[in-house]
């Protein structure tokens, strides 16, 4: 992970880090622990600190419990949101597509894999998966909504369908490398032009 200038000097409200350094050896410990092919069931808050090299007490100074800690580690894999121009829908939309499936941290290959077999068996990691993709899945409704205001996009359109429709086909190529002639750099591009053609107005 990305070095981050220590702020433990810094005034700090209850639950906050209060080490930068201590809070990255977590994320770290907990990503690892997972590429390890460790299950999220099977990973404790103990073992996490034993990895990082901290107590369970610091831990909890930072997280309300273990749930809370995977889904702040999780969510580094894929780094910040997107900056979008918000001045053409189509651009914004290839930008938020460009970024599905995608993430910055290597463990990511072996950690997102087993991760589906989790969510689909818990529902508390379903929860905890759906809180992770949430903000992303929000900024495309609004990219959508802003559209359908600006009289770009259709006026009855299906917010949620077409949300299914852009990330479907990336998530899967992404994921699965579904087609081998498929070319991920111009395919955000190609998916976003065919749905448009669908969900402009008549």
């Amino acid at each position: 992970m990305s070095a981050m200038t220590p702020t433990a000097d810094a005034p700090r409200s209850p639950g906050r880090p209060r080490s930068v350094r201590a809070d990255e050896a977590i994320i770290d410990a907990t990503l690892d622990l997972l590429a390890e092919g460790n299950t999220i069931e099977a990973i404790s808050v103990e073992a996490i600190a034993a990895r990082a090299g901290v107590g369970k007490a610091t831990i909890y100074r930072r997280w309300p419990g273990k749930d809370a800690l995977l889904r702040d580690a999780l969510r580094t894999l894929k780094g910040g949101q997107p900056e979008l121009s918000g001045r053409s829908v189509r651009d914004d939309l290839m930008l938020l597509l460009g970024a599905v499936g995608h993430n910055i941290d290597p463990r990511a290959a072996r950690i997102m894999p087993c991760l589906v077999p989790a969510v689909n068996r818990s529902p508390e990691q379903y929860e905890l998966y759906q809180n992770i993709i949430e903000p992303r899945r929000e900024l495309m409704r609004e990219v959508l909504r802003r559209g359908v205001r600006a009289g770009e996009l259709r006026a009855d359109l299906d917010i949620e369908v077409t949300l299914a429709m852009l990330t479907g086909p990336m998530l899967v190529q992404r994921m699965l490398r579904w087609h081998p002639d498929l070319d991920e750099a111009t395919l955000p591009e190609k998916i976003v032009d065919g749905v448009l053609e669908g969900i402009r107005p008549r």
